[in-house]
């Protein structure tokens, strides 16, 4: 899989999470490594999702793993938590903001 159909993939998902009663500000970072490798983010605004193949430089938090790590994440099949723990996922920033993204995913 590219990044390009990666990423298509990823922001379908992505989009079909209803943020509108988030007034918080949320932004994320996303860095791919392996198979697909590449930067995406994730931005919550005014209670709008916003998904873009961009880096993200005024991020709350940055997460790096594995493209198949993230696809099990978005998916739902792997709790974000848990990948931290087990060592998948990376994580810095923002702790707090950083345990949302579970938020986002489950808002399907």
């Amino acid at each position: 899989m590219t990044y390009a159909e990666y990423f298509s993939y990823v922001k379908t998902q992505f989009m079909d999470a209803d943020v509108s009663d988030i007034q918080e500000h949320l932004a994320y970072q996303f860095n791919i490594t392996g198979e697909a490798s590449g930067i995406f983010y994730v931005e919550v605004k005014d209670g709008k999702l916003y998904v873009e193949p961009y880096e993200y430089y005024d991020r709350d938090a940055m997460f790096t793993a594995s493209a198949k790590t993230f696809m099990k994440i978005i998916e739902g099949k792997l709790d974000p938590v848990v990948a931290f723990t087990l060592q998948k996922l990376k994580v810095e920033g923002n702790f707090d903001k950083a345990l949302r993204l579970n938020e986002l995913i489950n808002r399907k």
